[in-house]
């Protein structure tokens, strides 16, 4: 009996022994992780196929077609003068939008993991905080143009002069030192050295730097939705104006109005664009950003698959606002008669063209001047 004992004892330790060598290789080949910290858990790695594949793919794209249509845009806005609101304004997307097309391959090249640890933090510290520089700067205009557009519509006949112009000019530069002085210290306090190849922006933020991050997300928030509420009173009293003027004119003419005035009310849609792109680009980032935001300055808050949920959407709709780089060279062109008739003239196009592209003559009234 003793030696059955003694056997069964020595067999029940091996056995212990070995599955304690067996979880001790599998931690080692597979490390779990103890925390929110951790980036060797493949259930919550942000290298997916979003991450790491599609939106390098796509921001690619968008980077060659966006240099070329802004490269476009400023050659052209560069050559006319500012002798409007509306110009003064869109000159300053035209250069926040070329300062974004080129932060987008930083972005690929750190999102296919294909960046250095070096060029990784380059991306946190600087060309992340360009990104949004440059996006917020937008929105701003975005906003100054509406309420332009605004004016423009319910006084029509209120010209401008050297003063306004002057202190237009004067308010474009102020909201570009503005944001850049907020924007900042985003640089300064990303100082922290990463401990190895894996880490997020956040992990080289230092504490105060995590607290201002915070703070600037929810100054940007300010900045978004009391711009979105200003272009939506805006394009609201737009809509009220040109139904009112459309239904005057109509029952003036008794409904047999000439096709010069139903192609021009036919147009007015046109002016719309800026809303369709502000909502499209602007609104759905923004709606994820600040509970992403919660989840990377708050880590004992969220569980690690909730902070990777957050992430992909946060960056799926991060990509609808690069989209903005894209679509304000078309805004340009449709609201921009000064902009048009520039672009044909130096390609060298025959006026008719003009016509048929934008359904609108060249002598017909600029969005610049009246909607």
């Amino acid at each position: 009996m003793l030696g059955t004992r003694s056997s069964s004892h020595s067999s029940n330790s091996l056995f212990s022994m070995t599955q304690q060598k067996i979880v001790t290789l599998l931690n080692t080949t597979f490390p779990v992780s103890s925390g929110n910290h951790s980036h060797m858990n493949y259930t919550c790695s942000r290298d997916n196929v979003l991450k790491t594949v599609v939106l390098p793919v796509l921001y690619s794209l968008l980077f060659l077609v966006g240099l070329t249509l802004n490269g476009v845009a400023m050659w052209v806005f560069f050559r006319i003068p500012s002798n409007s609101h509306f110009i003064i304004y869109l000159k300053s997307i035209v250069v926040a939008d070329v300062i974004m097309t080129f932060t987008f391959p930083f972005k690929v090249l750190s999102d296919s993991n294909m960046a250095s640890t070096g060029l990784r933090v380059f991306v946190c510290r600087v060309s992340s905080v360009l990104f949004y520089l440059t996006m917020y700067i937008s929105i701003l205009f975005f906003g100054l143009i509406s309420i332009d557009r605004c004016r423009k519509t319910l006084t029509p006949f209120r010209g401008t002069n050297a003063a306004r112009l002057a202190r237009r000019k004067i308010l474009s530069g102020f909201i570009w030192t503005a944001l850049f002085v907020l924007c900042l210290p985003n640089v300064i306090l990303t100082k922290k050295t990463p401990k190895s190849h894996y880490f997020k922006c956040s992990d080289l933020k230092t504490p105060a730097g995590l607290y201002w991050h915070e703070m600037v997300n929810y100054i940007c928030q300010v900045i978004f939705w009391g711009n979105l509420a200003t272009v939506t009173i805006c394009y609201t009293l737009i809509s009220r104006e040109l139904y009112r003027s459309y239904a005057q004119t109509a029952q003036g003419l008794g409904g047999m109005a000439p096709k010069s005035h139903r192609a021009k009310r036919k147009m007015n849609p046109k002016v719309f664009l800026v809303l369709v792109v502000f909502f499209v680009c602007f609104v759905p980032f923004h709606f994820a950003r600040v509970p992403y935001t919660m989840s990377q300055t708050r880590v004992d808050k969220f569980n690690c698959q909730l902070k990777l949920q957050l992430y992909q959407l946060k960056e799926s709709m991060l990509f609808l606002s690069s989209l903005n780089s894209v679509l304000d060279p078309l805004l340009y062109f449709f609201l921009c008669k000064s902009f048009r008739t520039k672009l044909f003239k130096t390609l060298r196009l025959p006026l008719g063209t003009c016509t048929r592209l934008t359904g609108r003559s060249s002598a017909d009234m600029d969005s610049s001047t009246a909607m």
